[in-house]
């Protein structure tokens, strides 16, 4: 063979090979699927784009430079494809138009229902404010979800990089790889790298990567450090030197999100202590004082202004200081699974558990709204009841007159105020608590074994990789390596996975590549990691550059995993003491609170009754140190008082309300942007919380109230 025909016959070769090796790393197919893949992982901002779109330009505002680049900043953070002055001009059409049908509401019922309430006005306003604040501040909370969201990827980004760089020093191939193998969002980001150079915006990989780090330098410095170190590798020529700098790369990200966890978990608890105080200790201690108070002010606050200041008003203060401090968390730590890809996924997206949830709560639903029933419709009438039940004799003389507690003045009912009222005003929170609790169990329960599973099995494969990498160094291929690897790791969870991948290779006659990504019978159908997957494409890809390499590899992922794994338990371990003490007064010490205002608030209405019924069947008493009965009923009027059934109804949701808004604090802080760690913890925390809040409310009901009546009846009988 002459010189040409050698030349002829290995560039065959090699054009094979590098067909081979760009069939799973095609860089311009990765950059043809960014605008589909945008429009596929950001639905939930295309909505609040098309508001901004549709409402925002109604009204032209001329926005500060300064409040211009603010803006222009955080929709860059969300991906969104809109102006500053969309944003505020959406906020400000929000405000003006809730303000117009707020007034005209008012008019309307003053002309012709000639009733006008100031406190309907309040409402307005403060709803009206409360909206132009959620619209103008929505790139940033979507900037920071998409923050938590992509901060979460950080790590194995850069350990991705690092590893591919070490076997093949080429930043365009790195970043490709890298595309392909993280989650969303930033997967997408790292696409976009590409499509820039791509569309012709930047004429190389590196000034791309150089203009998107500058995104990233102001929210994780770390990230953008490490990446600046492996662009320096390429210009290294010492491969001892290059491969030390890229190891530096990896330990700068991990040593910056420990840091600036460590600082975050340091600032956030007296945030969370004040949280707490102000907007559960002390709204439940003042609902305490609440029965006296409404009965002083001679009725002015009524059941309709409990359930808008506790129900509406404290959860949104309270949402507010939540997202302040969930604002702050850094990115680079959090859950990085993505939900999408589990294959119990379908429980999730699907709406079956909560008809499943509304058949088994609408029961119980109505068994708490009884008394209204009775008392407020013509169900009674039609069934042929009374509206009200006598309590005569007995065990029951302790809970009243009668059954639901109504007050007759002149043609209309007052109430209920009847302690059996209250206690089947329980049933409309726990049916509100068990629905979510279904419903968010049947759609979380697989999908949270799985994850489990996967961690288990991720935590036993860091040292199966180890010995795989072992067996690679000793020459051994790496066929015949799994079938090695499967045989020591008997009785393990990894065994299994190694198993598959020989029995594929040697009864199904499957290459290394088709045993392993099969979509049919390749192992990782058995285990869906994203660890596993991207660690065999790294075997497969270092493997085409000889044993010694792929040995190298998968003991550097191995060591590098090992790492992380410990700064993520170290991690864990600094949240858990800022997350189990909110969770813990979350879950035990406010609903144990609001279970005994609600007793206290029964047992002062019970007492007032019986005083009630005593001056009006003429039982002239002076009680020592309290002056005569009649003037004390004058003064505490029952037929003022908000009925302790409302108010119990209003702190049953507000627990609620307070168990949903934290738990989604909690889990933000502890797992960053976790969809399903978030709807699973609030489905236990209201198992907790929700359950302990209705214990203590019914022990605390019938104790307080058997006490009140038999105090009472034991001053009488004195006197």
């Amino acid at each position: 063979m002459d010189t040409k025909e050698v030349l002829e016959k290995y560039s065959r070769k090699i054009e094979q090979e590098v067909s081979s090796e760009n069939r799973k790393l095609d860089v311009s197919q990765i950059s043809q699927e960014y605008a589909r893949f945008k429009q596929e992982m950001v639905p939930e901002n295309s909505r609040y784009e098309r508001l901004a779109k549709n409402l925002g330009n109604l009204v032209k505002i001329k926005i500060s430079p300064k409040e211009d680049f603010k803006i222009r900043e955080q929709i860059m953070v969300a991906h969104l494809d809109i102006e500053p002055s969309e944003v505020v001009g959406l906020a400000l059409v929000s405000f003006i138009l809730i303000v117009f049908f707020g007034v005209l509401s008012s008019v309307v019922f003053w002309v012709f229902a000639e009733v006008f309430s100031v406190f309907f006005l309040f409402l307005v306003l403060v709803l009206s404010l409360f909206s132009f604040y959620y619209f103008y501040t929505q790139p940033t909370r979507l900037g920071v979800r998409w923050r938590l969201k992509a901060g979460s990827q950080m790590v194995p980004a850069v350990l991705y990089t690092v590893i591919y760089m070490k076997h093949t020093s080429n930043l365009e191939r790195a970043i490709s790889f890298v595309a392909q193998h993280i989650e969303p969002p930033l997967a997408l980001d790292f696409k976009k790298i590409i499509w820039d150079v791509e569309t012709g915006k930047f004429s190389n990989i590196k000034d791309s990567l150089d203009s998107y780090l500058d995104f990233w330098k102001n929210y994780n410095i770390e990230f953008v450090e490490s990446f600046h170190l492996v662009e320096s590798s390429l210009y290294e020529p010492e491969e001892a030197r290059r491969i030390q700098i890229l190891e530096r790369a990896l330990k700068t990200v991990l040593d910056g999100v420990y840091e600036k966890m460590l600082k975050y978990t340091h600032s956030i608890k007296s945030p969370l202590t004040n949280l707490y105080m102000l907007g559960i200790v002390l709204p439940t201690l003042g609902l305490a004082l609440l029965p006296l108070a409404s009965t002083l002010l001679g009725g002015a606050i009524t059941p309709f202004h409990v359930f808008v200041f506790f129900n509406l008003l404290i959860p949104f203060f309270v949402y507010y200081l939540v997202s302040q401090v969930m604002m702050k968390r850094p990115g680079g730590y959090g859950e990085s699974g993505l939900l999408e890809k589990n294959p119990y996924y379908y429980q999730y997206s699907s709406r079956k558990p909560y008809f499943v949830a509304a058949l088994i709560s609408i029961p119980l639903l109505l068994i708490g709204l009884l008394p209204l029933i009775f008392g407020y419709t013509t169900i009674p009438k039609w069934l042929g009841l009374e509206r009200d039940f006598s309590l005569q004799g007995g065990f029951l003389k302790f809970f009243g007159n009668s059954f639901f507690g109504f007050i007759v003045k002149g043609e209309s009912l007052i109430g209920p105020f009847g302690t059996f009222s209250v206690l089947l005003s329980l049933f409309i929170p726990f049916s509100i608590s068990l629905f979510f609790i279904i419903a968010f169990s049947i759609r979380t329960r697989q999908l949270i074994k799985a994850r489990e599973r996967t961690r288990d099995l991720e935590k036993e494969f860091n040292n199966s990789l180890f010995t795989l990498g072992n067996r690679l160094g000793d020459g051994i291929p790496a066929e015949i390596a799994f079938a090695k690897v499967a045989e020591s790791t008997k009785g393990q969870k990894t065994e299994d996975f190694f198993r598959i991948v020989s029995v594929n290779i040697r009864s199904m006659g499957m290459s290394l590549e088709e045993a392993i990504f099969n979509p049919r019978r390749g192992a990782l159908v058995y285990y869906p990691s994203s660890l596993i997957a991207t660690t065999m494409r790294i075997l497969i890809e270092s493997v085409k550059k000889g044993l010694r390499v792929a040995a190298q590899s998968l003991m550097s992922i191995s060591e590098y995993v090992k790492n992380i794994q410990k700064i993520n338990e170290r991690l864990e371990d600094l949240l858990a003491d800022v997350v189990s003490d909110m969770r813990s007064n979350m879950t035990f010490l406010a609903p144990l609170l609001a279970g005994i205002v609600v007793g206290l608030a029964t047992m002062i209405t019970g007492i007032l009754a019986q005083l009630k019924i005593l001056t009006e069947t003429k039982v002239e008493t002076a009680v020592t140190g309290l002056g005569n009965l009649a003037n004390i009923t004058r003064l505490f009027n029952v037929e003022n008082m908000i009925p302790p059934y409302y108010m119990q109804i209003a702190i049953g949701i507000y627990i609620i309300e307070i168990i949903f808004i934290l738990t989604s604090a909690l889990s933000t802080i502890d797992a960053g942007e976790d969809k399903l760690k978030r709807t699973y913890e609030t489905g236990r925390s209201l198992l907790k919380g929700g359950l302990l809040y209705l214990v203590m409310a019914f022990i605390a009901v019938i104790a307080l109230s058997l006490l009140a009546s038999i105090a009472i009846g034991g001053i009488f009988t004195g006197g």
